[in-house]
């Protein structure tokens, strides 16, 4: 009889569903994130450590955007338990994680050393604005209460910002008729970053709604950042950006714009002719989105002020922007940062740089472009933009063979005022180059060579070069090679806080001998006293 029942008896068949995960393994995600992110690293030490508050927000927005990709993903591809979403979302999870690493602590002084392109006057916003204080949620009772100064009579707010609460249904729903009957007066939204924390579904009804009572709005500013969007957060706000046929300005970063997501935006968004302002920044838009964020640009004239970094595009999609940005003459800014063009996405974008001469500031770094691709925009630049004020191109793998290029560029930019050549492969040849370059310029404020393996001549070079220019801020050498005494040199050279920190700065420079390091450092400047830069 027990034979019987031990060959009859049939193990349960144990089903383990992994996807979604619990809004508990996600803040503990996020909080383990926070932590990494915060803490002492070789990340750290080269490029600054996170304060604990800026570690987390960068966290949430992390979470929020690997999550919305994973489970787009499994929604489209379902594999039963959702490994390979939960596999896609530890993947992503590390990626941008690293990135954020890389970027290192938002600076602070950019915004006062280099200012953005002066707009025209405008007329002054009243501005309604709940962001201030602690990042928390907003229940109904909180909604109306704060809300209601835009329900007083004859109200002037033209400008709302709810970015940093976190809204429900509930509040959401309080809301809706409150920003219903704003809509003949206002001009700028910003609802960034206002559903952190919520589960998918309750977020896009938020989404939803506040698109509802916003649609026929005549708005010039609109901001959906850090809102991990995907293609159904973008479908959400449809009817909102639907009505929309006078923005000037339109912020989609930290999105989750996935090649769907571009997709639908192109859908969605019925003019860009006025658009002025259009960032992209911190998305998985990839080669496949490329060609939709090139369509929106082909309708968008009037762009000014471009961004498309950290976005995940390679040589095809660069080629694609590239030339679709052609018709952008008017652009002043444009930063494609953090990409993975490489050098014939370059080549095009030096093609297509000709025909932007009202460009005051670009940012080329980390795009891969070698010496070829560098070569090739250095270039351009040398005949063209004229008013051109800010050049990053850091960290492309440019050597000394294209350090006369560059140097020719930099040269011939009189109304240069920030030069950031960092993480190259510059070494002394290139640095007393790009430093002959400088000669003669009045408007340079920073210049940054940091990590480009220069030594004493270099370094000297550099300091002599700026030493005498009026108002100079900042000189960055710090990651080289330079010898103590080269160090003694350029703090001789230079004026108290001109130099930037040295923490970083090997002295023994690869462990080569002082005595050959001095005979090359005299074959250097030897070769390279009578160097001439072409104008």
């Amino acid at each position: 009889m027990e034979a019987t029942s031990a060959q009859n008896f049939q193990p349960r068949a144990l089903s383990i569903k992994l996807w979604p995960p619990s809004e508990s393994t996600r803040q503990k995600l996020v909080e383990r994130m926070t932590k990494n992110l915060s803490t002492e690293s070789i990340f750290s030490r080269k490029y600054g450590l996170l304060t604990p508050e800026e570690a987390n927000q960068n966290a949430k927005r992390i979470e929020d955007t690997c999550f919305a990709a994973a489970n787009e993903h499994f929604e489209r591809e379902p594999d039963g338990d959702g490994s390979s979403a939960v596999q896609l979302y530890a993947k992503e999870t590390s990626k941008l994680m690293l990135e954020v690493l890389k970027k290192g602590p938002k600076p602070k002084e950019d915004k006062e050393l280099f200012p953005a392109v002066v707009e025209p006057k405008k007329a002054k916003a009243v501005v309604f604005d709940i962001s201030g204080g602690r990042r928390a949620f907003i229940e109904a009772e909180e909604t109306q209460q704060l809300l209601n100064p835009l329900t007083e009579e004859g109200n002037s707010y033209t400008k709302i910002i709810f970015s940093n609460r976190s809204f429900g249904i509930e509040a959401a729903r309080v809301a809706e008729p409150i920003l219903s009957s704003l809509k003949g007066q206002l001009t700028e939204v910003d609802v960034s970053d206002f559903v952190a924390g919520r589960s998918e579904d309750e977020a896009l009804e938020v989404m939803r709604i506040f698109s509802s009572a916003l649609e026929g709005s005549g708005l010039k500013y609109l901001n959906l950042s850090d809102n991990a969007l995907g293609e159904k957060g973008v479908r959400a706000f449809g009817s909102l950006l639907k009505s929309q046929s006078s923005l000037e300005e339109l912020y989609l970063m930290n999105d989750g714009i996935s090649e769907e997501a571009a997709k639908a935006l192109t859908e969605l968004i019925p003019s860009t002719d006025k658009v002025k302002v259009l960032h992209f920044h911190n998305n998985m838009t990839g080669d496949e989105g490329a060609p939709s964020i090139a369509k929106i640009l082909k309708g968008s004239p009037s762009l000014e002020d471009f961004r498309c970094s950290s976005t995940r595009v390679g040589s095809e999609g660069g080629i694609a922007i590239a030339e679709a940005l052609e018709g952008c003459d008017r652009i002043k800014k444009l930063d494609l940062r953090d990409n993975i063009f490489g050098v014939e996405a370059g080549i095009a974008l030096s093609k297509t740089l000709q025909k932007l001469n009202g460009l005051v500031e670009l940012y080329l770094s980390y795009l891969n472009l070698e010496d070829e691709g560098s070569i090739a925009i250095s270039d351009t630049l040398k005949k063209h933009l004229p008013v051109l004020e800010v050049l990053d191109m850091c960290g492309n793998d440019i050597t000394v063979k294209g350090a006369a290029s560059l140097a020719s560029c930099v040269a011939s930019k009189q109304s240069l005022k920030k030069l950031n050549l960092s993480e190259n492969e510059l070494k002394d040849e290139g640095a007393v180059e790009i430093a002959k370059a400088l000669e003669g310029h009045n408007n340079v404020k920073e210049v940054d060579l940091s990590t480009n393996m220069i030594r004493r001549v270099g370094a000297r070079s550099l300091a002599r070069a700026v030493a005498n220019i009026p108002e100079f801020v900042m000189l960055n050498i710090n990651g080289n090679f330079i010898s103590d005494e080269g160090i003694d040199e350029v703090k001789e050279i230079l004026k108290e806080g001109v130099l930037g920190p040295l923490d970083e700065n090997d002295v023994e420079g690869e462990e080569e001998e002082e005595e050959e390091e001095a005979e090359e450092e005299e074959e250097v400047e030897t070769k390279l006293q009578d160097l001439k830069v072409d104008e």
